[in-house]
């Protein structure tokens, strides 16, 4: 479970009946239905391009509980996909031998051998579709409500940078398929891509995620800041294994006074001049866009042959880990990213009072 007042539990397992979530918190009177899930749901499904995995999931959601007569009661509301297109046999050959950079190991030891494990079980990306639930749900309340928006793309994969990111170009990110504004990065990203697939090997990626329209003093100072939080539910996504706020490491190059972020009025506005601090100052939101940057492993399942130990028999031995696998995550996670940020914004909104519980005609703001 995460959250405090929106409150989101995840359930299901990778080749289990289903995969869903729980979110217990969120306000009554928002208008609801399953197209507004299943938007983000599309945009993360498997079987979309060459360059994913070639599962093909419908990923059709359905919600259970708290939505009625089009709008969310104030009741735990309930959604799940089915699982539809696994394939566990892979996974049965395996199951006594670790995969280099899987959970496999550490879970075995931890569950006692109980833990599902075909698919990863819950150490699999499948279980970001709860996020995006979860996610989907607060993006709209957040939009509704606030005019708060969040936006994630591809930036970097396999060491390939994108340099050409403007506001049209960003609005367009997911009419291609690693999802970068770059179009000319991204032919390259996808080609690299294919290179590693084809190899038997995998990449990791950067990417970018911004949040518009904030207030000003969103956050708890120390424990619950919007740097913890927000940093918790990014490393809840599998594969993350980095994340930077604002100029984040180069800021550690810095001098102070080069650094910090100046104050003047536009528009009769405060913000500042710039925007090193990422949005947030103290672990509060400062009212510029929050800005991270969240680092992707390569993908841990590769055909190339590694060397790693059979348990049952206490030796080592070569593998090549069969199945259907993402040769690189990156191009599957903005909409992963986008969503759990925007779990957390709107934990935050509602704990600070400024999203009330029952919402009404007049606190809609578009």
């Amino acid at each position: 479970m995460i959250g405090e007042r929106f409150v989101a539990m995840s359930f299901g397992e990778s080749h289990g009946r289903c995969v869903g979530m729980v979110v217990d918190g969120c306000p009554a009177g928002l208008s609801l239905d399953e197209g507004d899930i299943q938007r983000f749901l599309d945009l993360r499904k498997p079987g979309q391009s060459i360059i994913t995995t070639q599962r093909k999931e419908e990923d059709k959601v359905e919600i259970l509980s708290g939505v009625f007569d089009g709008f969310t009661t104030g009741a735990p509301i309930c959604m799940l996909i089915w699982n539809k297109d696994s394939d566990s046999k892979p996974y049965d050959m395996i199951k006594n031998i670790p995969r280099p950079g899987h959970a496999d190991y550490p879970s075995l030891v931890k569950y006692g051998g109980f833990a599902d494990y075909r698919g990863s079980g819950r150490f699999s990306g499948r279980l970001t579709a709860t996020l995006v639930m979860a996610g989907a749900l607060a993006a709209k309340l957040l939009k509704k409500t606030l005019g708060i928006e969040t936006v994630a793309y591809t930036t970097e994969i396999g060491g390939i940078r994108a340099t050409n990111m403007t506001k049209e170009l960003i609005a367009a990110r997911y009419d291609n398929d690693v999802r970068c504004p770059d179009l000319q990065a991204a032919q390259s990203m996808k080609e690299a891509i294919l290179e590693a697939r084809k190899s038997g090997d995998s990449l990791g990626g950067i990417i970018e995620c911004v949040s518009t329209g904030l207030p000003v003093g969103l956050g708890e100072p120390i424990f619950a800041s919007l740097e913890s939080d927000l940093s918790k539910v990014l490393f809840s996504i599998p594969a993350v294994k980095a994340v930077e706020f604002g100029s984040g490491f180069a800021g550690s190059k810095m001098r102070g006074s080069e650094n910090n972020d100046s104050y003047l009025i536009k528009d009769g506005t405060i913000i500042t001049r710039t925007n090193n601090a990422g949005g947030i100052l103290g672990g509060l939101s400062s009212g510029m866009p929050i800005v991270m940057r969240i680092g992707f492993k390569p993908a841990a399942s590769v055909a190339k042959t590694q060397l790693t130990l059979d348990i049952s028999r206490k030796e080592q031995t070569n593998l090549a880990v069969p199945g259907r696998h993402d040769p690189c995550v990156v191009p599957r996670a903005p909409p992963v990213v986008e969503c759990a940020v925007s779990m957390v914004l709107a934990d935050h909104a509602i704990r600070s009072g400024i999203i009330p519980l029952v919402l009404r005609r007049d606190d809609y703001v578009g």
